[in-house]
């Protein structure tokens, strides 16, 4: 559960640092390198403090990261404990003001980095930020800002109508295609690439909900958070790029699969909070017309490679 690991109390930690990056690799010898030299060690004139929690990586992740960077606390997992476990543990050990979950394929900049912290910090109604997260080719990554999709909203998309229709409110609420990139407004979640918090605002929250292996958990916390009365906001002003790779078909496929399981995953918990047999089959059934209509539309535009949902 998402309670199981206390944080420690900002109001013990005098000499704190002003943020802490928690990143969790799997896997990520390719990207890790640039994440952590787009660090700033340094900003507002406090520190920064980088903790990396390896889930095991078959690949040189940890000797990159032990070599390389010194100065970072290198976690080794010991096994795949997935996103939220491996999130929760580094956040057990970080001291900072502010918590920033931070992916290993993304390369950061100060400008965004100082935005959110002083908006943050002058806005105490924000409880998660994200600035706008921009792929390698240029373009926007959708799933920076998005609803909590309604089952119209996964109809559109599944349809390929959001698609077709992207500045159509009522055809483009999953991604929220209709609003400007470049505006800054609040959101029903953002991307676990990239979520910054404070201290405080986790500890009322709470850490995210281990029974989300790798999906899912994002939106989790977010709906908490907005549950908790507080804001979760997307800043197009600023953005940091996420080099959200490329999957093989097969690759694709195994991941899709992932997407929507965790997806169902976060319904089932917020939207059956009394087990229904009945409500789950309605999900079961849903998910998986959607996950179909997904895989059959990607196969007729001939995607070879596709990105991850």
């Amino acid at each position: 559960m998402s309670d199981t690991i206390p944080l420690i109390s900002a109001d013990c930690l005098p000499d704190a640092p002003i943020l802490s990056v928690i990143i969790v690799t799997y896997r990520s010898a390719k990207d890790i390198v640039a994440c952590l030299h787009s660090l700033p060690r340094q900003l507002l004139g406090r520190g920064i403090e980088v903790i990396v929690v390896d889930n095991a990586s078959p690949d040189e992740t940890e000797s990159l990261v032990r070599e390389g960077f010194p100065w970072v606390r290198l976690i080794s997992a010991g096994g795949n404990l997935g996103f939220s476990r491996a999130n929760n543990r580094g956040t057990a050990e970080a001291v900072g003001e502010h918590i920033l979950f931070l992916n290993p394929d993304t390369i950061v900049n100060e400008a965004a980095l100082l935005a959110g912290l002083e908006r943050v910090r002058a806005e105490p109604g924000i409880g998660i930020y994200s600035p706008k997260l921009v792929l390698a080719d240029g373009s926007m990554d959708l799933a920076c800002r998005r609803s909590i999709p309604t089952v119209w909203d996964g109809f559109t998309r599944a349809s390929g109508l959001a698609r077709c229709f992207p500045h159509v409110r009522s055809l483009a609420g999953y991604n929220l295609t209709y609003l400007p990139e470049d505006g800054t407004y609040d959101v029903g979640a953002v991307n676990g690439a990239f979520m910054l918090i404070s201290r405080r605002h986790l500890a009322r929250i709470g850490l995210f909900d281990e029974r989300f292996f790798m999906y899912g958990d994002d939106l989790d916390l977010c709906l908490r958070c907005t549950r908790a009365g507080l804001r979760v906001v997307y800043d197009g002003r600023y953005a940091i790029i996420h080099l959200k790779g490329q999957s093989s078909a097969k690759e694709y496929k195994a991941m899709s699969h992932e997407v929507f399981r965790g997806t169902k995953q976060f319904y089932l918990k917020h939207f059956n909070p009394d087990r229904s047999r009945w409500r789950k089959w309605q999900f079961d059934a849903l998910f998986g017309c959607w996950e179909m209509a997904t895989r059959v539309l990607s196969q007729l535009r001939g995607h070879k490679l596709a990105r991850p949902l």
